[in-house]
């Protein structure tokens, strides 16, 4: 379908590129982090639990990465840096990887001027020569920092940097290389299905995490309000703001988890008027009343990676559909250097 976008497409240029490169990136980032990938998962092994910290769109990364960690063996779970540095979890005993796409983020560099990096801190960047890459030792992603404001190739990238080590870990990443190699399902039809909606939810179950990056680029480019909630939780209660102006954006991928994602995709359209979209891996038949995009079957990793690319075009298209300026920040920066 072909869709009418308000905003100019040289403006749009650099976000299709950075796109379009992502999956080149990303094998290359595997590739090319072995020695240390396979460093980092000794010492995620011997201790057997893992932190995952970053701010934005590298915090989301991390909830993408939580279960497939935890599938692995591996007590994992992502936090917020900035809620790390004022309610801490406690660190001993325990493997951190800090995520920043520049290596400079204020939180970042905070967390560790403040001498709050255990002894086995590893860091993850797109920069080599970030003030990040030299306090620890680093994955680096292929092709350095995205430049557009809001994150694509990045998310990407980063999902590879840790593809490598879990496959260190002992996962197999045949189905993750597969996915790359699909086409991106086309999105008109999905970004007109909303075309009338004032607010969105972006939701998922095992794909939650996914969610959360999409609810956060969509914000970002849009400037509408996106709200992340997990499945279970938007049923608990936050169903009451469903109506025609609310989209509700879902991820299904091939797991026991979308039977949920089924029953709250038809709940949210048998008892409200809010338009339904669903990005969906999950290989089951499409959903009656929601506009579906069909992307390749997959679960775990793999699902998030046949997820992103689809997901990452409706999120820049939505937005370009509704201003002449989609990806230009009014009020921030692409890297926040100050809490």
């Amino acid at each position: 379908m072909t869709l009418v976008l308000s905003t100019p497409p040289e403006k749009l240029q650099p976000l299709y590129d950075e796109m379009a490169r992502q999956m080149r990136d990303s094998r290359d980032s595997i590739a090319g982090n072995a020695d240390r990938a396979a460093q980092i998962a000794d010492t995620i092994r011997a201790n057997g639990r893992l932190v995952l910290l970053g701010m934005g769109g590298s915090h989301a990364v991390g909830r993408i990465l939580e279960p497939c960690y935890r599938a692995l063996g591996i007590d994992a779970v992502a936090l917020p840096l900035s809620e790390q540095l004022d309610k801490p979890l406690p660190l001993d005993g325990r493997s951190v990887i800090v995520t920043s796409q520049s290596g400079e983020s204020a939180e970042v560099l905070r967390w560790f001027r403040e001498g709050l990096a255990p002894a086995d801190a590893f860091a993850l960047t797109m920069e080599s020569d970030s003030t990040l890459a030299g306090l620890a030792p680093c994955l680096i992603g292929a092709g350095g920092s995205e430049k557009p404001f809001a994150a694509t190739r990045s998310l990407t990238v980063t999902l590879a940097l840790h593809a490598a080590v879990l496959a260190e870990l002992g996962a197999d990443l045949g189905e993750v290389l597969a996915v790359m190699d699909a086409p991106v399902p086309d999105i008109g039809a999905a970004v007109q299905h909303l075309a009338m909606a004032r607010c969105l939810v972006a939701s998922g179950r095992t794909a939650q995490g996914v969610a959360e990056a999409i609810a956060l680029g969509l914000t970002e480019l849009s400037r509408l309000p996106c709200f992340a909630l997990e499945g279970g939780q938007l049923r608990h209660g936050p169903v009451e703001m469903l109506g025609a102006d609310v989209g509700v954006i879902m991820f299904r991928d091939a797991d026991a988890s979308a039977r949920h994602v089924t029953s709250l995709a038809q709940f949210v359209l048998s008892s409200s008027a809010s338009p339904v979209v669903v990005f969906d891996a999950s290989g089951l038949a499409p959903i009656p009343g929601a506009a579906t995009v069909s992307c390749p079957q997959a679960g775990g990793l793999a699902g998030a990676v046949a997820l992103l690319p689809a997901a990452q075009r409706f999120m820049v298209d939505f937005a370009a559909a509704r201003l002449p300026d989609a990806g230009t920040p009014i009020r921030c920066t692409k890297v926040t250097t100050v809490e």
